[in-house]
C-alpha cells in the first residue's frame, strides 16, 4: 500500500478496503481529520475520472481508425482497372484518339474533391518553424496540435481545485500539512503519460497496424512517434515536479516527510525512470546523432533505453501496467514479424536446397571523393514482386549483420517464367555501413583486376504502399527527383511507358545530378524508357549542376517510337554550364517546373513524385500546394487537382 504513508490513511480502523483500478485501495470510512478525509475524496474521484479519460481517449483513437477503415472499404480509390472494365462494358469502344475517359463529376465526388483540393493548399507546405519541428507539413503539426490540446483538456478536467490545513499528529499546532490539488493533477499528467506509452510504441512500428487499416505508410507517422515522446517527456517532468513540491515544501516536518517519500521503491523507480526518459531525449536528438552516435547505434540504444524504461515505469506504479504490457507486446511482435517475413523471404526463395541463403548481388561503384562513392546492385530473387513504391531494408553481411537500411527498388517489379523478380538499387556511400560495404566492394573491384565485384545482401520487406495503385488513365504524371533520388520516381515511369498509351496525358521527367558520369547510374533504364516512351509522350530532362562544361546539360525529348532522341534548344530545357561556378542558379527551379508542367495540362488531374534533398523535397511541396485550388476544382478545372507523393513517404 504505497500510498498509505502518503495519505496517512488508518488501515486498522477501516472497515473495508475499497478498491480503485490502477490505484491503491482507499480505506473507508475515512477516521482522519475532516480536512484530510476531504483531500482524500478529491485525489479518488480525480484518479477515478482520469481513467475514464484514458479510456475516452482511446476510444477516440479507435473510432477514427476504424471510420477511417470502413470509408477505404466502402469508398475505394479507383484503380485503373475500372477504366478497363468500363471501357468493357461500354457499347462500342471508343477510338484510339479518343480522350481518356473522364472521372465521375456527381456532386459528392466534385464536394470531395474539392475538399482534398483545399487541405493540400493549406496543409501541405512545410511548417513555418522548422528548427523546432524539422521540415515536416503543417497537417503533422495540425495533427500534434489537435493532440495536444485534447490531453491538456483531459489533464485539468474532472478534479475539485482546492486548499485543506491539516494538523500533523506529535507536532505542535503551528506546524500544518497544506494539500491542495496539485497531487491530483500531478496523478491525472502522470496517468495520461502511461496511456501515451502504447501509442508512441505503435506509431514507432514498421510492421504498423495503424498502417493496415489506413493505408498511410509506417515512415508518414515518424514525426508523430518522436512528438509523442516529447509530450510524454513533459507530463512526466510536470508529474515528478507536482509531487515534489508536495512532498519537500507542502508536507511537514520537512526534512523529515522528503527524506522518508524518497526512499520508498516506487519513488525511486519513478526517478529512474524520468532519468531513462531524458537519457532517451538527448540520445534523439538530431545534433547527437549526426555527430556523436550515428543513426545505427541511436536505434540500438533507443531500443535498450525505452524496454528499460517501461520497466521502470512499472516498478514505479505497476497498478497502471494494463498500459505498458501492450507497449511490450506490440515491440515484440513487431520484432517478430520482421524475423519472419525475412525468413521466409529467404527460405522460400532458395531454390535446389533448404537453408538460410543470402542474396548474392552483382555491385558497380562510381568513386566520388567529395560527395561519397555511389553503388549500384543488381541481383534476381524467387518471390512474389513488390507493389511500385515499396522499399526493403537491406543488410549487408560483409559489414554488420546488426545493421540495416531502408532502399527502394528503381527496377519494376516483374517476374519471369522462373518467378526470379530483378532487383536493382542505386546509393550514395556517405557514411556508416553504406560507406563500409562501398570500401570493400573497392577492394574487391582492384584484386580482382576491374573485374564486377559481388556481395551477399539479405532483405527485409518490402513495406510501404503502392503509390501506383489509383493511377488512372486521366491522371498526367510529373516526376521529379535529385541525385539517387531517382531510383524513387523510375519504377513509376517504366510501369506507365509499358502500358498501352493514354491520349491526352502528359508524362515528364525531371533529374538534377552533380555530375554527367551519374547519368549512368542508371542508363539501362533511359535507354528504355527514351525506346518506349515516344508513344506516351514522355519528355525527360537532365540537369548536371556541378560540372564545368560548355553545356553542362541538354534536355532530351523521346521524338519517335524507336527512341531517338532530339536536342530541343529552343524550348527553354537546354541548362546552360554555371559560369559563376554556383550550384544553385543552375538546379532546376522546382516551382517553375511545376507551373510549367500544370499550366500546360489539357485535361485531368495531376500526380507529383518527388525525391532528392530535403530542400528539393520543402520546394516541392510548396509548389504542389500553390498549384491546389479548391474552387478551381469545384469549377470543373481538374488541372488544379495537384497531388504530391514523395520520398518521405507522406502521399497527398
Amino acid at each position: 500500500m504505497a500510498l498509505t504513508p502518503r495519505h496517512i490513511q488508518n488501515m486498522s480502523e477501516a472497515a473495508s478496503l475499497e478498491p480503485h483500478w490502477g490505484y491503491a485501495d482507499r480505506a473507508v470510512p475515512c477516521t482522519n481529520d475532516p480536512g484530510s478525509c476531504a483531500y482524500l475524496d478529491v485525489v479518488y474521484s480525480a484518479h477515478d475520472r482520469g481513467m475514464i479519460y484514458t479510456g475516452i481517449f482511446w476510444l477516440t483513437i479507435g473510432g477514427i481508425l476504424f471510420v477511417w477503415a470502413l470509408a477505404r472499404r466502402i469508398f475505394p480509390a479507383r484503380t485503373p482497372s475500372d477504366d478497363l472494365l468500363a471501357a468493357a462494358l461500354s457499347k462500342s469502344s471508343p477510338p484510339e484518339s479518343q480522350q481518356p475517359p473522364r472521372r465521375p463529376t456527381s456532386t459528392l465526388t466534385r464536394l470531395s474533391r474539392t475538399l482534398t483540393t483545399s487541405f493540400r493548399q493549406h496543409l501541405l507546405p512545410t511548417t513555418p518553424l522548422p528548427l523546432l519541428f524539422g521540415r515536416t507539413t503543417r497537417l503533422q503539426l495540425l495533427i500534434l496540435a489537435v493532440l495536444v490540446a485534447y490531453l491538456t483538456l483531459w489533464s485539468f478536467v474532472g478534479i475539485t481545485y482546492a486548499r485543506w490545513v491539516t494538523p500533523i499528529k506529535g507536532q505542535p499546532a503551528s506546524v500544518v500539512n497544506t494539500r491542495t490539488s496539485l497531487g491530483p493533477w500531478a496523478d491525472r499528467v502522470g496517468v495520461l503519460a502511461y496511456a501515451l506509452t502504447p501509442l508512441s510504441v505503435l506509431l514507432a512500428s514498421r510492421e504498423n497496424v495503424l498502417s493496415l487499416l489506413t493505408g498511410i505508410p509506417y515512415t508518414s507517422f515518424m514525426f508523430l512517434h518522436r512528438w509523442t515522446g516529447y509530450v510524454i517527456l513533459v507530463q512526466s517532468l510536470l508529474h515528478t515536479l507536482g509531487w515534489v513540491l508536495v512532498e519537500a515544501w507542502l508536507y511537514q516536518p520537512q526534512p523529515k516527510v522528503w527524506n522518508a517519500y524518497a526512499a520508498q521503491d516506487y519513488a525511486i523507480w519513478g526517478f529512474v525512470a524520468l532519468g531513462l526518459l531524458v537519457i532517451l531525449w538527448v540520445c534523439s536528438l538530431q545534433v547527437v546523432v549526426r555527430r556523436l552516435t550515428g543513426y545505427e547505434v541511436f536505434r540500438k540504444v533507443h531500443y535498450v533505453l525505452a524496454m528499460v524504461y517501461i520497466g521502470a515505469l512499472i516498478g514505479h506504479w505497476k497498478q497502471l501496467q494494463c498500459f505498458l504490457v501492450p507497449g511490450l507486446v506490440l515491440w515484440g511482435v513487431d520484432r517478430g514479424v520482421r524475423l519472419v517475413r525475412m525468413g521466409l523471404l529467404h527460405y522460400a526463395g532458395w531454390q535446389g536446397g533448404w537453408g538460410f541463403k543470402a542474396c548474392e548481388a552483382r555491385a558497380k561503384v562510381w568513386r566520388d571523393g567529395e560527395l561519397g562513392d555511389v553503388v549500384r546492385l543488381d541481383f534476381e530473387h524467387v518471390q512474389r514482386p513488390w507493389a511500385v513504391g515499396q522499399h526493403f531494408f537491406l543488410c549487408f553481411s560483409e559489414g554488420s549483420v546488426w545493421q540495416s537500411h531502408p532502399f527502394t527498388p528503381l527496377s519494376l517489379p516483374a517476374a519471369d517464367a522462373a518467378g526470379r523478380v530483378k532487383h536493382s538499387y542505386v546509393f550514395r556511400a556517405k557514411g556508416g555501413e553504406t560507406r563500409k560495404i562501398a570500401e570493400v566492394l573497392v577492394k574487391k573491384e582492384e584484386t580482382a583486376g576491374g573485374k564486377a565485384a559481388t556481395t551477399p545482401v539479405i532483405l527485409q520487406g518490402p513495406y510501404g504502399e503502392n503509390m501506383v495503385e489509383d493511377l488512372t488513365q486521366d491522371v498526367n504524371v510529373l516526376c521529379v527527383a535529385g541525385g539517387t533520388g531517382i531510383t524513387y520516381v523510375l519504377p513509376v515511369l517504366l510501369r506507365l511507358v509499358r502500358e498501352k498509351p493514354n491520349p491526352g496525358r502528359r508524362m515528364e521527367l525531371v533529374w538534377a545530378v552533380k555530375r554527367k558520369q551519374d547519368l549512368e547510374w542508371v542508363e539501362p533504364e533511359m535507354e528504355e524508357l527514351r525506346r518506349l516512351g515516344a508513344a506516351h509522350g514522355l519528355q525527360i530532362r537532365a540537369f548536371v549542376t556541378a560540372e564545368a562544361l560548355a553545356v553542362a546539360s541538354k534536355a532530351v525529348k523521346v521524338a519517335d517510337e524507336k527512341g531517338r532522341a532530339e536536342s530541343d534548344d529552343e524550348s527553354g530545357s537546354v541548362q546552360g554550364a554555371p559560369s559563376t561556378g554556383s550550384d544553385t542558379e543552375h538546379r532546376p527551379d522546382v516551382t517553375a517546373v511545376v507551373d510549367d508542367f500544370v499550366g500546360a495540362v489539357a485535361q485531368g488531374p495531376t500526380r507529383v513524385f518527388g525525391s532528392g534533398p530535403p530542400g528539393m523535397v520543402v520546394d516541392l511541396r510548396a509548389a504542389v500546394a500553390k498549384n491546389n485550388s479548391g474552387g478551381k476544382v469545384w469549377r470543373g478545372e481538374e488541372r488544379f487537382d495537384v497531388r504530391l507523393v514523395c520520398d518521405d513517404r507522406l502521399e497527398w
